[in-house]
């Protein structure tokens, strides 16, 4: 499996970050502790996922799993890699 991904670093913490907006692909807890692995994966203390959303005026979601492949609900360093990410990749647009 190819797979494109930004790896990111926030204040100590590690990140993973995969865009589905475009090409969406199934995740499961063995591939993201496979991922998540320093030695024979990418590494990371968590993966950050870019998703589509069907909410009215709002361009997309995220989510967030653990080296372990459970989903958390929080971040605070990731919610500022996650912010980069799509403003980089002019997946919004900031309105400053």
């Amino acid at each position: 499996m190819k797979l494109h991904f930004t790896k990111m670093h926030g204040i100590g913490n590690d990140f993973i970050v995969l865009d589905h907006t475009k090409s969406p692909f199934q995740l499961t807890q063995e591939i993201i502790q496979s991922l998540s692995h320093r030695q024979l994966g990418i590494g990371f203390d968590q993966l950050l996922v870019v998703e589509n959303t069907t909410l009215k005026d709002v361009d997309f979601k995220y989510r967030i799993f653990n080296q372990d492949g459970g989903e958390v609900e929080q971040c605070g360093n990731g919610a500022r890699c996650f912010y980069r990410f799509v403003k980089d990749k002019h997946l919004t647009i900031d309105s400053r």
